[in-house]
């Protein structure tokens, strides 16, 4: 008998990991069947989606305050749909203010195994959400290698599975002279903007990214600037580009095939040698390439109130918590400004190799040069199954 695994993602970053889990389980448990909800890369592994995983691509207490008939909704009807199916396990990907409702749901209901892939940053804000989570979570597979005591302590298994950057591919030099002679940049230094992958993030962003890209570019008009930007977001980061300095060049995934746009995108950053970023993942392909960067984030002024009042540590940056330094600057909350920002670009081009070594300790304690996060996941998924 084939296993069934129903799987749920909620955004792109939880579909990759879905992808690439489906795929190394199709390896390792030939016959196996998918139902849930993802994206387009979980469908292209044969994943039919319930509904688009686009309608849970929300972010913070506000932002989800106008959507919460819907987004509840869908809780049940995916928790209906779990328990109709009774698969052999269940896996839930980030996206915790929907997975771990649906997962309550599906507990109350029947004995089904649940697993959650990317521990909740506990170590971060909301402690407690690590024993809330264990009356319905079985089984925890963790990005970051500090994380799985924290979920073992609130009575859950888990495994350190590593970071899926680790097994993205690097630009080679072939891809890199391609990129600089498709967008004219010659010889070049290259600043890369990246003002996130939501909409909402982009709204907050883009205008004083612009302001201090512009006071850099006073300074440095030297520097060519490139927008990696997500598909959804293209056009509203054009539409922003007006204020920013001339000349920017705006990566569109519409504008090219999957693949393309793959390599232009890994060529951008591995050409650049400093980037201005929204506060995320991204920090960690930023390392990955070995780019310094500046963070800066804005969050809807009641997230920030609640969220400063309620962390735990003093950085958000992933290369600043995984090496245990400090050395990426942040521009966060009331601190994003364009002058702060403009100040820290300064100060890392001055000095990039001030981030090098964070970098690539970083890299090393999330799996680089071990065996794929998809892999490790998959394999931690059937070992722990039960009989």
């Amino acid at each position: 008998m084939s296993l069934r695994v129903f799987i749920l993602a909620g955004e792109p970053s939880g579909d990759r990991l879905g992808a690439a889990l489906m795929r190394r389980l199709k390896e390792l448990a030939p016959g196996v069947t998918f139902e849930g909800v993802g994206g387009s890369q979980m469908q292209a592994e044969g994943l039919r989606s319930q509904f688009p995983m686009e309608e849970l691509s929300v972010m913070g207490i506000a932002e989800v305050l106008p959507k919460y008939f819907d987004l509840k909704r869908r809780i049940q009807e995916t928790a209906d749909a779990v328990v109709a199916l009774r698969p052999d396990v269940m896996i839930t990907i980030d996206s915790p203010d929907f997975s771990l409702r649906v997962a309550k749901l599906v507990k109350d209901a029947s004995d089904i195994r649940i697993v959650h892939y990317v521990a909740p940053s506990v170590w971060a804000w909301r402690p407690g959400r690590a024993a809330k989570m264990a009356k319905v979570i079985d089984h925890v597979l963790a990005l970051l290698p500090f994380e799985p005591p924290y979920m073992e302590a609130a009575g859950m298994e888990c495994d350190f599975v590593g970071h899926p950057v680790v097994a993205e591919p690097k630009a080679t030099e072939a891809e890199i002279a391609d990129f600089r002679a498709a967008h004219d940049l010659g010889d070049a230094p290259v600043l890369l903007a990246l003002p996130g992958s939501r909409r909402s993030e982009v709204g907050r962003l883009a205008d004083v990214f612009g302001t201090a890209l512009q006071q850099f570019h006073a300074s440095h008009p030297d520097h060519r600037i490139v927008v990696p930007a997500a598909a959804h977001v293209a056009p509203l980061v054009r539409e922003k580009l007006a204020d920013w300095p001339a000349g920017c060049r705006v990566l569109d995934p519409a504008a090219y095939t999957t693949a393309e746009f793959a390599a232009h995108k890994r060529a951008a950053f591995a050409t650049a040698g400093l980037a201005l970023a929204a506060s995320g993942t991204v920090s960690l392909e930023l390392a990955a390439a070995r780019t310094p960067m500046v963070i800066a984030y804005r969050f809807n002024w009641l997230t920030w109130q609640i969220m400063k009042r309620m962390a735990l540590i003093d950085t958000v940056t992933l290369v600043n918590l995984v090496s245990d330094t400090r050395v990426v600057p942040e521009c966060l909350g009331p601190d994003c400004t364009a002058d702060n920002i403009a100040t820290q670009l300064d100060a890392v081009l001055a000095a990039p190799e001030a981030q090098f070594d964070a970098m690539r300790l970083t890299m090393e304690r999330v799996g680089e040069g071990g065996d794929a996060p998809g892999v490790r996941a998959a394999r931690a998924v059937l070992d722990r199954l039960p009989g």
